[in-house]
């Protein structure tokens, strides 16, 4: 899938949030992630984990130029003056060993605290600390991966039929996390974990990504914000240069101009989240 920018010069941000690349799988939206990258300028860019998945690359190798492009494209606008911060995650843990690093204005951290032009304090992490799966139970973890895999082989096929068709893109993994019960539970259960954690550290909100699921809402007093992901939502987090936040779904403007055009230009009026999507 090949999509052109359709604005001519880039929407400037004060600071974007973007994780969940799966670069190195099929189904990575290299291509809208790209497309998003061109369009946007951000004075921080925090990507917050799981870039390259280490995970599939291990069990069999994939690497399409558009994975290229996109790490090109990262290390271009390190080069231009973006601070760009990296939080590895759990598919991408190796880099973990880098934390503290420094190259220039790019930092590899295990977590980062952003200041809000509302002054608030922003846990910025990937999450998947918080994932009991994850950390005690790290071959299930695996075995999740696959039958998500397989997941989104099926969702592809069935959009393929839907697109002939007509109906625009669904998602069958998005729509099982929302009806099945113990998938809601462990989502309710992830989101006031790392709420509770922001709230230890003495932040006033906690922005991350991990659980595929852009929102952005409050949790006891502490504002929950998750960037989603480009698998699946390809969703970003933005701060507008007046301080306001915003999820940007770009799937969904990426082939409507008018529409992606007011989305990016135009901060939401009440401070809190608008769906541009």
């Amino acid at each position: 899938m090949n999509v052109r920018p359709h604005i001519a010069s880039p929407a400037r941000f004060r600071a974007i949030w973007i994780s969940d690349f799966h670069l190195g799988t099929r189904r990575a939206q290299a291509d809208l992630l790209l497309d998003f990258l061109r369009t946007t300028e951000s004075e921080t860019l925090y990507l917050v984990g799981d870039i390259i998945d280490n995970w599939s690359l291990k069990k069999s190798w994939y690497w399409d130029q558009s994975h290229n492009d996109v790490i090109q494209k990262l290390l271009r606008k390190v080069r231009k003056g973006t601070r760009v911060i990296y939080i590895p995650g759990n598919h991408d843990e190796n880099f973990r060993d880098f934390a503290g690093t420094q190259f220039g204005r790019a930092a590899v951290r295990l977590t980062d605290i952003h200041i809000g032009a509302n002054g608030k304090r922003y846990l910025v992490m990937h999450g998947d600390e918080f994932d009991g799966v994850v950390k005690h139970a790290k071959w299930l973890a695996y075995l999740g991966d696959n039958a998500y895999e397989l997941a989104m082989n099926l969702n592809s096929s069935v959009n393929r039929v839907r697109r002939l068709l007509g109906p625009p893109y669904w998602s069958l993994s998005a729509y099982l996390k929302n009806r099945v019960n113990k998938a809601v539970e462990f989502l309710s259960n992830f989101e006031q974990a790392v709420a509770r954690e922001a709230r230890r550290r003495g932040a006033e909100g906690v922005i991350c990504g991990h659980v595929h699921t852009p929102d952005i809402r409050e949790i006891d007093g502490i504002e929950y914000l998750n960037d989603g992901d480009w698998v699946e939502s390809c969703s970003a987090l933005v701060e507008h240069l007046d301080g306001t936040f915003e999820l940007i779904h770009w799937r969904t403007l990426a082939t409507v101009p008018e529409r992606r055009e007011r989305a990016i230009a135009y901060p939401a009026r009440n401070g809190r989240l608008v769906s541009a999507g």
